[in-house]
């Protein structure tokens, strides 16, 4: 599967449903996958497919931040807050190699000039669909369910970060400014808009995608798997009936389509994706999207890339484990700021000093989402995340849990909610503050109680998911297995939340052998 098609909106009825009365939002955490790209790298050009597609627009209007003549630094050679920044607007233009190495400037199928897109980048396409994710967002978070506000005042209910691949955050961008465009936030007293701030990391220490340019461990691991599905796949009749399809096309040096051939059988499949998001101009020939040849290399694809996450422990700690631990983090810390603060209903308008985050939204890979997926058990498809594919990752509180006896309602200062958040974004795998991190199995019975009545529901591309670990008496919403109860899911990730993701990551042990069956099970 290519590019996402989204479900039709909801249904009175069914949103209903979905949002029964007897719960009420408390915090919504969206992955989301960045949308329509071109190639990561160049491919099949002897198939008459161009190096550089002419889709990206944005590259005509490119601006960066400058700081103007005059601007002098402090003594600690920073510029001070109120230092004289301008915008400067450029065009960018792709330089390559020509045929003698010589440079020549980049060219799109009919000799375009402009527009010319990089490897992987974000096209025009991705960003009106991921423009059109945030209108549904918005649409259901804000006008249906009026869970966020219609004009934001602040940017403190947010949580906002991307990986740092551009396609990534340039996504984000799209989405959150389709939710909250300059028309839908209210300046204040000096006439500014409230500025989103967004998270990223330098790469050695993302986890919002299995880091394995980073994470030794799990790259070792990785091979592994990965090598299993060659050994399984290489020599069958499916194989067979790719070579069929696409062997012509290969070059020399590696004339057969396998799992590890040159490219390999992913690196295909990312190829025909893309060129099925866009235009007649960069298509192949028609053998490459025999429905066949599709369905047999999603399937190989999902198997060489998600079936670790489904089988070993180790794999989901070091590949998406801290994610989800941060994100379990977020919904704990949430529940214990409302039991400190006493505030239990939502207010009518969030404005500064509220201190609680309502909603996050991060932009990331098709390799994120799978993951979070088969780590709780819940990738039952041989379907690769489409472009623009998101989680909602949402938290619930039944309405009738009592108002918190701890006096009156006290609101911390914005220093001490800020820092206490993020300290878990600035030094991967130490635990944050209070008990989100904290196993649950070391909670005291008081601390456990905290999460009572609380619920957690994933839903996949609009469809709600159900954990296998979730089904068990007591650890579901009484008639829907689908609301997870907050204790239950955390206990599921803390299986596999990493407590030193560094160190857990420079490990040398042996590669332990790689099992047929599922001795670890995903999502209990």
């Amino acid at each position: 599967m290519t590019t996402l098609v989204p479900r039709a909106p909801y249904t009175d009825d069914e949103l209903r449903k979905l949002y029964p009365t007897g719960l009420e939002l408390q915090l919504v955490q969206v992955l989301m996958r960045h949308g329509e790209r071109t190639p990561v790298s160049a491919r099949f050009q002897n198939a008459g497919l161009r190096a550089f597609w002419p889709y990206c627009a944005s590259v005509r209007q490119m601006k960066s931040t400058i700081l103007a003549s005059g601007g002098d630094l402090a003594d600690d050679n920073r510029a001070n807050a109120n230092a004289p920044f301008h915008t400067m607007e450029w065009k960018r233009r792709l330089e390559a190699f020509g045929e003698n190495d010589e440079p020549v400037v980049a060219k799109g199928p009919n000799g375009e000039l402009d527009d010319i897109c990089d490897m992987g980048s974000l096209t025009d396409i991705g960003r009106q669909s991921t423009s059109r994710l945030g209108l549904r967002l918005r649409q259901l978070y804000v006008d249906r369910l009026q869970f966020l506000p219609p004009s934001l005042t602040t940017s403190d209910i947010l949580y906002l970060r991307s990986t740092p691949v551009p396609r990534a955050l340039e996504s984000l961008h799209q989405t959150f400014t389709a939710i909250y465009p300059p028309s839908a936030r209210e300046p204040d007293e000096t006439g500014r808009l409230p500025v989103p701030t967004i998270l990223t990391r330098a790469p050695n220490d993302e986890t919002l995608y299995p880091n394995d340019g980073n994470c030794r461990r799990f790259a070792a691991l990785s091979r592994a798997f990965a090598q299993r599905t060659a050994e399984r796949w290489n020599a069958t009749e499916e194989m067979e009936y790719l070579n069929k399809l696409y062997g012509k096309w290969m070059p020399s040096n590696s004339p057969r389509v396998a799992v590890d051939s040159r490219p390999r059988l992913s690196g295909i499949m990312d190829t025909i994706n893309s060129t099925l998001a866009h235009g007649p101009e960069t298509r192949l020939p028609n053998e490459f999207y025999d429905k066949k040849g599709r369905e047999i290399i999603e399937k190989i694809g999902v198997e060489e890339w998600f079936s670790g996450y489904k089988e070993s422990r180790e794999y989901r700690m070091l590949g998406i484990g801290g994610l989800l631990g941060d994100i379990v983090g977020r919904m704990v810390g949430s529940v214990e700021q409302s039991t400190a603060d006493g505030q239990y209903e939502l207010p009518k308008k969030t404005g500064p000093g509220n201190g609680h985050i309502k909603f996050g939204l991060s932009g990331c890979h098709d390799t994120t989402l799978a993951a979070v997926l088969a780590s709780l058990g819940a990738f039952n498809t041989d379907l690769w995340p489409p472009y623009t594919s998101h989680i909602a990752i949402e938290m619930f509180r039944k309405s009738s849990i009592p108002a918190a006896e701890s006096g009156p309602s006290t609101v911390p200062s914005r220093s001490s909610w800020w820092n206490t958040l993020f300290t878990s974004a600035s030094a991967p795998g130490t635990p944050p503050a209070g008990i989100g991190r904290t196993p649950t199995t070391v909670l005291t019975p008081g601390e456990v109680k905290k999460m009572d009545g609380y619920y957690v529901r994933l839903r996949y591309n609009d469809e709600p998911v159900t954990i296998p670990g979730c089904k068990a008496p007591g650890n579901h919403l009484e008639g829907d297995e689908s609301f997870c109860t907050l204790a239950a899911f955390k206990s599921i990730v803390d299986k596999f939340t990493p407590q030193n993701w560094r160190q857990q990551c420079r490990v040398k042990a042996p590669l332990p052998a790689l099992p047929e069956g599922e001795p670890e099970p995903a999502g209990y």
